[in-house]
């Protein structure tokens, strides 16, 4: 049966295949599965960072803040 993943051969230490073995014993995956779920964290975070640096630089530069009554109207009183 095809796939419509793609497959990536990659080699990794006997001390990483250890630890991919026991993740994956652990949550009682194939170590493929697991792998992939953790190659996909890894991605998240690196998405995060990078958005964080984004975020980061736009603070830095001279920009006018405003209020939340500005932005919302008047507060609501009850």
């Amino acid at each position: 049966m095809a796939t419509v993943k793609t497959r990536i051969n990659i080699s990794v230490s006997k001390d990483m295949r250890d630890v991919l073995r026991a993740l994956a014993k652990r949550d009682e995956l194939p170590v493929a599965s697991k792998t992939v779920d953790l190659i996909g964290q890894a991605l998240e975070l690196e998405e995060d960072h990078f958005f964080s640096k984004l975020a980061d630089n736009r603070l830095k530069k001279n920009t006018k803040w405003l209020t939340h009554e500005e932005v919302w109207g008047k507060k609501n009183t009850r």
